[in-house]
């Protein structure tokens, strides 16, 4: 990794913001990710987010590991890993002074801080204006303009559907069946059957609704809400798709790519 490659802050650990991390990373960038205390990640096995509780996450061929303070990060820089940074205010970036921040966290909101917050500021999905509060947005919808850079206005609403896989969609999403402290009880990336409980709030069971890979799961432990996203299935059964960084993930880090390299103060890091 070059110490003179531009250093990209990027809020949020989650499945999209780590496919963005990890392009960033292939690519030579220097890459430092903050998150909360207790991440919501349900795309555990491809989210660096998972770093705040086990320390370490190895995501195909990276690895992410929590630091405590900012002299580690620049020494996980030199073994080769992502640092993850419990800061949800982001407060490490007056001290990093990033070149590049990425809001990745899916907030559907305006962030707390706009265009002076770095050099260049991305916006991932619905709730950024480029030009009001960031520098672009990249479209996370899946569709035609998936991972496309606007510089101008905002990104689709969020539709609220996941994407239709074998004739399912809304019921992909595993959601809370009342208020309370979650529980997983399958390990992530185990074959589901219908009916099978797959986790529980409060000891209430959530049953799988059909039979599928079992591809995210809230941390057990956390408080939740009734309805709130806990875990996903995928119908494909392919367990091996619960441990790499979806399509969907990797084109919008290919979107962030493209918004970085378009500026000529960043290219130039890059010749010779």
């Amino acid at each position: 990794m070059r110490s003179d490659y531009p250093l990209v802050l990027i809020r949020g650990g989650g499945d999209l913001a780590t496919g963005t991390a990890a392009r960033l990373h292939r690519c030579g960038f220097r890459v430092v990710v903050t998150e909360i205390s207790k991440p919501l990640a349900v795309r555990r096995l491809v989210a660096l987010a998972e770093a705040v509780y086990t320390g370490e996450v190895h995501i195909e061929e990276f690895h992410g590991r929590r630091v405590e303070d900012l002299e580690a990060v620049f020494r996980v820089h030199e073994e080769g890993a992502i640092p993850v940074l419990v800061d949800p205010a982001a407060d490490c970036r007056r001290s990093l002074q990033p070149e590049v921040l990425v809001d990745g966290r899916m907030r559907k909101a305006p962030p707390e801080f706009g265009m002076e917050a770095a050099l260049l500021v991305i916006g991932l999905g619905p709730g950024f204006t480029a030009g009001l509060d960031c520098h672009a947005v990249i479209e996370t919808n899946r569709g035609h303009n998936m991972g496309r850079v606007y510089w101008e206005g905002s990104a689709e609403a969020d539709t609220g559907i996941p994407e239709k896989i074998v004739n399912h969609d809304i019921d992909r999403a595993l959601r809370a069946p009342n208020s309370g402290r979650f529980e997983g009880r399958i390990p992530l990336g185990s074959i589901v059957r219908e009916g099978e409980v797959i986790a529980a709030v409060d000891d209430i069971p959530l049953e799988a609704p059909f039979d599928g890979a079992l591809r995210g799961l809230l941390h057990s432990g956390l408080e939740v809400e009734v309805g709130m996203k806990v875990g996903d299935l995928d119908p494909r059964g392919e367990p091996s798709y619960c441990y790499q960084i979806s399509d969907k993930s990797l084109a919008i880090g290919g979107g962030v790519i493209e918004a970085i390299l378009s500026r000529p103060q960043f290219r130039v890091h890059l010749e010779g």
